[in-house]
């Protein structure tokens, strides 16, 4: 692990409790930062299950210690599993549109460049998954070219806060996987970096994120550029719908 800048948002306190020890850990998409964290909006998770805490636990151990990296059950991790799991999802998802299965992903980050993991898409895409990727930043992929990713929509949100949670949300046939991570899919981010990337197993939380997290960014009229197949960017207008800003749809849900 010598090199690698640890870019993974995790914190594990262990307590004693009726005279044994249990973990608790808190995993984010990033913001351990008072500064930063007024403007970037970002997601955590705070969690006593047992497999996600123990994973943290041989974590912290691995890049504090010598030893070799341990297997993990839940989180991916960079810059060992969260690259290959990432393809290996989209992948699933291909596997399940030929077979005529519900599949769709959907995508939150701050930037695409990764190469297979867009050839990954854009043959999940001919497969016939539909794809929305919310890409604040920089995006490498094309969407909207016809035989290679005419079921990929690609947009950017720029608006009053930036836009840092990534989300990666798989319809898995029905039964939903969805991921936080500290991970954009880059080549910095898979193989440079020690990064996460972790599920979110309790069902209402899950709902939340795909509700909060996603779909208001698929809705937004007021603060999203939708990318063109040629990559250059076209700003959505509201014409007889109501302008829907994903922003302030949030800033009212957390001021409640």
């Amino acid at each position: 692990m010598v090199g690698h800048k640890t870019h993974a948002k995790l914190a594990l306190v262990i307590r004693r409790e009726e005279g044994e020890l249990r973990r608790y850990a808190h995993l984010g998409t990033g913001n351990y930062h008072a500064r930063t964290a007024r403007l970037y909006t970002d997601f955590g998770l705070l969690t006593a299950d047992e497999t996600i805490t123990a994973d943290v636990a041989s974590l912290f151990t691995q890049i504090t210690g010598l030893g070799k990296a341990g297997k993990l059950k839940q989180l991916w991790q960079a810059p060992f599993t969260l690259h290959s799991e990432v393809i290996v999802a989209i992948n699933r998802e291909a596997e399940l549109a030929a077979a005529g299965k519900p599949a769709a992903i959907i995508a939150k980050m701050n930037a695409l460049l990764e190469p297979q993991v867009i050839a990954a898409l854009y043959a999940a895409s001919q497969a016939g998954v539909k794809i929305d990727l919310v890409i604040r930043g920089v995006c490498a992929l094309r969407p909207g070219i016809a035989g290679l990713s005419e079921n990929i929509r690609v947009r950017s949100v720029v608006g009053r806060f930036l836009e840092h949670t990534r989300i990666f949300y798989f319809r898995n046939g029905g039964d939903e996987r969805v991921y936080l991570s500290s991970a954009d899919w880059m080549d910095r981010n898979f193989f440079r970096r020690i990064e996460t990337g972790f599920p979110i197993l309790n069902p209402k939380l899950k709902k939340r994120i795909i509700n909060e997290g996603l779909k208001p960014y698929l809705r937004d009229n007021v603060q999203a550029w939708d990318m063109q197949p040629d990559g250059s960017y076209r700003r959505r207008k509201a014409r007889r719908a109501k302008h829907y800003s994903a922003q302030d749809v949030l800033l009212e849900l957390f001021s409640r």
